[in-house]
């Protein structure tokens, strides 16, 4: 009702108010960095190799492993499966581009924005073509801190690929991130390479594994003997995570479910 019986009331004070000297604290920001705005994880840009004309259909023998995932949802919910059938397309085609991404639309009857929205919200879908060995580098608090540290795994890589993170190698064959946790913590430092996790991981160890990776390639094209590539899991001799100095508690007495466990009637027992 004011701003009726004094319309310029507002106006000038509003007027007056924005002529006043304004101190540096005011509009301090706050952080230092320049703000950097990425399209990189939500916006699509139509490439030679990825753009909705390249044709995708799923193989046979993929359709039928869709029609097993398929039949865990009920035929109104079919739409549920977008998550595993996104990673089968990612799997055949070796990413998942936007016509992986539209064709799953059509085969789940949904949207394709609706389809869109998932593989552009979750990092384990690559929208971009990678390597034949994708290196997924844990560089989290606990990788940082456990054993040597991830620091000295991302220089060790980066020295011997020739190439930092986010970027593939002129082969082909090693794409290299840096990612978050991965849930081995107590293994730290550790990385994933397409589906296998390497842990304990040193300088020399993760040298070792990309070299015979590289020759184990290389002999497959040559139809040659592949080279021993390490096993999945701890690379410093521990079976999975146990203590690398042997059990050092809960040693005696030994336990023995045999004896430890109460018999029948004992708890009867005891209360009477």
């Amino acid at each position: 009702m004011a701003s009726k019986f004094f319309p310029a009331v507002p106006r000038t004070a509003r007027q007056l108010f924005q002529s006043l000297p304004k101190t540096q604290t005011q509009y301090r920001p706050f952080s230092a960095a320049p703000q950097r705005c990425s399209d990189s994880l939500a916006v699509h840009r139509n490439k030679p190799d990825n753009n909705p004309t390249v044709p995708f259909k799923f193989s046979e023998q993929n359709l039928k492993l869709i029609d097993e995932i398929l039949k865990r949802y009920p035929p109104q919910y079919k739409k549920g499966a977008v998550m595993p059938v996104l990673d089968v397309g990612q799997r055949q085609h070796g990413y998942t581009s936007i016509s992986v991404m539209n064709e799953v639309a059509r085969l789940l009857e949904m949207p394709p924005m609706r389809v869109y929205e998932v593989a552009t919200f979750y990092t384990m879908y690559n929208r971009e073509p990678v390597g034949k060995y994708f290196v997924q580098l844990c560089t989290t608090t606990p990788c940082q801190l456990g054993g040597c540290g991830s620091t000295k795994i991302v220089e060790a890589i980066t020295e011997h690929l020739g190439i930092t993170p986010g970027h593939t190698t002129k082969d082909g064959l090693f794409t290299f991130v840096e990612v978050e946790c991965l849930g081995a913590c107590v293994n730290a430092p550790m990385v994933q390479i397409n589906d296998d996790y390497y842990e304990d991981l040193t300088p020399e160890s993760i040298k070792t594994l990309l070299t015979a990776l590289k020759e184990s390639s290389a002999a497959a094209a040559a139809e040659g003997q592949s080279p021993k590539v390490p096993a999945p899991g701890p690379l410093s001799g521990r079976q999975t995570c146990e203590n690398s100095a042997s059990l050092t508690n809960l040693v005696d007495p030994v336990w023995d479910p045999a004896t430890m466990m109460r018999k029948d009637g004992a708890l009867e027992a005891s209360t009477q």
